[in-house]
C-alpha cells in the first residue's frame, strides 16, 4: 500500500513538474496552453505540445507569454536579446544574462525563435557549399507508334544554394526525340547548361558572373560557350515576388560544323561541309521573374537578349515560361515553353525553335 502510494505522489510530483517548467500561452478568452514555444513571425506563433503537436496561434490573440526556455526576440530596431520571457502590460520582459530584464514594447517584436530555431537560421544564412541547395529535377517522355515511330525524352535540373549575401545557380536541360520509321533519325537534340554566381553589393544591387553551354542539333550548333559578368537590381524582392533586370557584356565562342552537305554554285556540283566558328564580345541584356500563385503554383519567366558588339546587325535571344504546380512535398507536375532565336544561322537552319515540355518535377531540399 506505501509502495503504490509513493508512485502515484511522484506521479502527480514529475506531471507537475513538467507543468511548471513548460512554457505558457495564455489567450484572450481566457484558455491556457502549455508547451514550448518554437517560434514567431509577429504574426503566428508556433506552440510546440505534447500530445497535439505544433500548434499555430494567431499573434494578436495572445495576452501573455510565460516561458523557462531562453529566446531569441528580434525588434523593429533590428536589435536582438536573448533570455526568458514574460509579459506585462502590453510589453515582454526579457531576462537577458549580462543587461538584466529588458522591455521590449510588444508591437516592435518581429521575430521569436527558441534555440533550435536560431540555430537553424544561423546555419541558413552561412550554409556550408555542400548544404543549402534546393531545387528539382523535371521529366517527360513521350512514345508514338503505328503511323509513326517516334520517341521522346526531356530532361532538366535546376539547384540553387542561397545565403545571405550570395547565390549559385546551377541548370541543365536536354530534349531528345528520334523517328524509327523508315530511316532512323534523329530529330531535335537538344542540350543546355550553365552555372551563375551571384554577389548582393547592396540590398538592391547585386553583380554576377556566369557561363552557359548550348550544343543544337536543330540549328546544326556542335557547342555555344558564353562567359558573362555584369550587374543586376532586385526591381521586386518578396516571398511571394521576385523581378530582376540584369544587363552585362559576354566572350561567345560558337562552332557549326556538323551541318548536313551544301553545294556550292560550281559546275560539276561538289559537296562540302557547312562549317564556321564565331568568337565575338556581346551585352548581356535580360529580365528574371519568380511568382507564387496560391500555395501550389510557381510561375517562373526569363527573357535574355545579346547583341553581337562586333556586327550589330546580329544577335540571339531565348524566352523561357514555366508553372510547376505541387502534387505532395516532393512531387509535382511541370509545364515549359522556350524559344530561341539565333539571326545568323547556318544557310540550312531556320533562325528560332519553339519548344514545349510537360512532365513530373521531383524536388529536395539538402
Amino acid at each position: 500500500m506505501l509502495r503504490e502510494a509513493y508512485s502515484l505522489a511522484l506521479i502527480m510530483f514529475l506531471g507537475l513538474s513538467s507543468a511548471l517548467f513548460a512554457d505558457q500561452i495564455t489567450l484572450k478568452n481566457g484558455d491556457r496552453l502549455t508547451g514550448t514555444v518554437v517560434k514567431s513571425d509577429g504574426k503566428t506563433l508556433v506552440l510546440h505540445t505534447e500530445f497535439a503537436g505544433d500548434v499555430t496561434l494567431q499573434y494578436a490573440a495572445i495576452t501573455q507569454i510565460t516561458t523557462e526556455q531562453e529566446l531569441h526576440i528580434s525588434t523593429s530596431n533590428k536589435k536582438t536579446v536573448v533570455g526568458p520571457v514574460t509579459t506585462s502590460d502590453g510589453k515582454i520582459e526579457v531576462a537577458t544574462r549580462t543587461a538584466g530584464t529588458v522591455e521590449v514594447p510588444a508591437g516592435n517584436v518581429v521575430l521569436i525563435r527558441n534555440d533550435a530555431e536560431q540555430i537553424a537560421y544561423d546555419k541558413s544564412l552561412h550554409p556550408g557549399l555542400l548544404h543549402g541547395w534546393n531545387g528539382g529535377a523535371n521529366v517527360g517522355f513521350s512514345l508514338a507508334r503505328g503511323n509513326s515511330d517516334t520517341e521522346n525524352l526531356a530532361l532538366a535540373f535546376n539547384a540553387v544554394h542561397p545565403t545571405l549575401n550570395d547565390k549559385i545557380t546551377i541548370h541543365a536541360s536536354s530534349i531528345y526525340t528520334t523517328n524509327q520509321l523508315a530511316t532512323p533519325s534523329t530529330v531535335a537534340s537538344l542540350v543546355e547548361a550553365g552555372i551563375r554566381y551571384d554577389r548582393n553589393i547592396n540590398p538592391r544591387l547585386f553583380g554576377f558572373v556566369g557561363a552557359d553551354f548550348t550544343t543544337n542539333a536543330l540549328q546544326d550548333l556542335d557547342l555555344r560557350g558564353v562567359y558573362e559578368a555584369g550587374l543586376g537590381v532586385h526591381a521586386i524582392k518578396s516571398d511571394n515576388t521576385t523581378l530582376d533586370f540584369l544587363a552585362g557584356l559576354n566572350y561567345t565562342h560558337e562552332t557549326y560544323s556538323n551541318g548536313p552537305p551544301v553545294a556550292p554554285a560550281t559546275i560539276p556540283a561538289t559537296y562540302t561541309s557547312y562549317g564556321v566558328t564565331n568568337k565575338f564580345a556581346a551585352l548581356t541584356l535580360g529580365e528574371e521573374l519568380m511568382h507564387k500563385l496560391g500555395k501550389s503554383t510557381v510561375v517562373v519567366e526569363k527573357l535574355y537578349f545579346y547583341p553581337d558588339l562586333s556586327d550589330t546587325g546580329e544577335y540571339r535571344g531565348t524566352f523561357d515560361f514555366g508553372t510547376v504546380t505541387k502534387i505532395s512535398k516532393w512531387l509535382g507536375w511541370q509545364n515549359q515553353f522556350g524559344e530561341i532565336y539565333v539571326s545568323n544561322p547556318p544557310e540550312t537552319a531556320k533562325k528560332n525553335d519553339v519548344i514545349f515540355t510537360t512532365g513530373l518535377n521531383f524536388s529536395f531540399t539538402h
